[in-house]
């Protein structure tokens, strides 16, 4: 295949950014996205230019460092990631257009780098359990009822490639929060922390600057993982929750 890519350029996060545009050729069909981005920066070396940054590690969707808006649809016109798309997916002599996440809370390092490390605050902030000393508990040591396991499972599945905040015209990042929030809140083991986990984790999300959820659903129709959007309530019926609780 023949494409032309449009791709964002930026220095760094204080310089202004454009779209740059290039040409490639015998494109296999079969090669990934990031291996096509390959092939450009490759090509790019060769003629002694600066190769076009973007973020990647493990390539087998697991991660959630493969963060592209690829012709304004976060991870591309696939439910998957960007690491996971393939070629296939486009046609011959198609025009692709490359730009990073866009939002307040995601600031650009270089090129189609962000910087996501906001995620990793409002982890911090309360995306744990108690941990007491000695061996490790026997397998099976504490029941957990199906329903509650499935949604724990389901919601643990959130990689945090912020897919849900790019998509969302408000730049939330509710549906990510909501997964950390409720697969640890429906677990005995994250019972102690129940109500301080959720009261801090969403305080450290909007200082971090994330816009507001007004449940458009563009997160949960974005998110590679299939984190369902009702999560969002469920966050917010602990977060109600706790805050009773707390006042009292």
């Amino acid at each position: 295949m023949k494409l032309t890519l449009r791709v964002w350029r930026q220095k760094n996060a204080d310089a202004d950014g454009t779209m740059s545009t290039y040409e490639v050729d015998n494109i296999s069909s079969d090669m990934s996205f990031l291996e096509m981005l390959d092939t450009l920066n490759e090509e790019l070396i060769v003629k002694g230019e600066d190769p076009v940054a973007f973020d990647h590690d493990c390539r087998e969707g697991i991660c959630g460092a493969c963060s592209l808006v690829i012709n304004g649809d976060a991870h591309g016109p696939e439910r998957t990631t960007t690491c996971q798309l393939h070629m296939r997916s486009f046609e011959d002599g198609d025009t692709i257009d490359i730009e990073p996440w866009r939002a307040a809370a995601f600031p650009v390092v270089k090129d189609l780098v962000v910087d996501r490390s906001a995620f990793d605050r409002i982890i911090q902030s309360g995306g744990y359990i108690s941990a007491p000393t000695g061996s490790a508990p026997d397998a099976h040591a504490t029941p957990v009822p199906k329903p509650d396991a499935d949604s724990a499972f389901e919601h643990a599945e959130c990689i945090g490639c912020g897919a849900c905040v790019a998509a969302c015209p408000n730049g939330s990042a509710m549906l990510f929060t909501s997964a950390k929030v409720n697969h640890l809140n429906v677990l005995p083991q994250g019972a102690p922390e129940r109500e301080t986990r959720v009261l801090d984790m969403v305080a450290q999300m909007d200082e971090e600057g994330f816009g507001g959820c007004t449940l458009t659903g563009e997160c949960a129709t974005a998110c590679p993982k299939g984190i369902p959007l009702p999560s969002i309530a469920a966050m917010n019926k602990e977060w109600l929750r706790a805050t009773r609780k707390v006042s009292r």
